[in-house]
């Protein structure tokens, strides 16, 4: 706890869905944390220390700029736009890579001495309608990247630029990436609707609504947890390296071994594995690497919010 304490970490895109729980799990945790977005979250969302700051991080010199007044020990880059067809394909590759470059390449150039950038499990390249086999389930970080559109691409951009960085750099400077899967929010839990509109009820009553993800899901809670643990793992580890992080399970009340024949039927021969519980984007190597473990499931969060609210509504 000391040493979080002495900590600064900056995160980009600390106002946005994943970004919230990752600045007050880091805050919770005993870093001090400064978030930096375009826009601010109201008083009250994070807990009371955290420094706030809106910045255009595309503007010329503004990254460069934020972390020299600040003056982090670590930076994390969450900042992009952040759904696939948002905007039009051009400005989502435009965008996200430069967004990349400029934050990892201004905390180079200042020497901040750990840099991680969040990527994304689309860079597989899964739901093309082109038609999508990997190799072998479950998904890992030595399955070959295929995406298929401008979101996927400008994350696997990002990881690339990572790791020129890390190249050039040596060990002078720590680097590495993500691969959250797909974020559940605190509030999503209790009903609100999940980035695709849906809630997380609905995604499990109909299967067609998770299929094209291939049922990943990741707490954004469990996210801010992994960050912690990279952040203390990176002078002990290998430079440059990429993680998935995922939940435990698949976001399926039926084994996926069952639903993926069903639902990608193109896939289906290779998941006969995936028995129980078990999901499609192993987690192996942050549990190897880092001695990290996702703690929480639809199973037993659902359950706890069920709880919540009938006691509340019992009072």
């Amino acid at each position: 706890m000391a040493e979080r304490a002495q900590t600064t970490v900056l995160v980009t895109g600390g106002s946005g869905r994943l970004g919230r729980s990752v600045v007050t799990g880091l805050a919770d945790a005993g870093y001090g944390v400064v978030s930096v977005d375009r826009t601010t979250v109201p008083d009250g969302v994070f807990p009371a220390g955290i420094r706030q700051e809106p910045v255009d991080l595309l503007a010329a010199g503004e990254a460069r700029r934020v972390l020299e007044k600040h003056q982090p020990d670590a930076v994390i880059h969450l900042a992009a736009i952040a759904v696939p067809f948002s905007a039009p394909e051009d400005v989502i590759l435009q965008t996200n890579s430069q967004l990349a470059f400029q934050v990892m390449g201004a905390a180079t150039e200042l020497g901040i001495g750990r840099i991680i950038t969040a990527s994304s499990p689309t860079v597989l390249g899964y739901g093309s309608p082109a038609g999508w086999v990997p190799e072998a389930f479950p998904l890992d970080e030595e399955t070959t990247p295929k995406p298929w559109h401008a979101y996927g691409l400008s994350k696997l951009v990002a990881e690339q630029t990572m790791r020129m960085f890390a190249a050039a750099q040596g060990d002078r400077l720590r680097y590495a990436a993500f691969r959250p899967c797909y974020v559940i929010s605190p509030e999503e839990w209790a009903g609100a609707p999940t980035q695709q509109g849906h809630t997380v009820v609905e995604r499990l009553d109909d299967p067609a609504l998770s299929a094209p993800a291939v049922f990943n899901y990741v707490d954004a809670r469990d996210v801010a947890d992994f960050l912690d643990v990279l952040l203390q793992s990176m002078d002990r580890i290998p430079n440059g390296e990429t993680f998935f992080v995922g939940a435990a399970d698949a976001l399926a009340r039926e084994p996926l071994a069952e639903l993926i024949p069903r639902y990608l039927p193109a896939t289906g021969s290779l998941a006969a594995n995936l028995t129980g519980s078990r999901p499609a984007f192993s987690v192996d190597k942050a549990r190897r690497l880092l001695g990290w473990e996702p703690k929480r499931s639809w199973r037993s969060e659902l359950a706890a919010s069920e709880l919540a609210s009938a006691i509340q509504e019992a009072r």
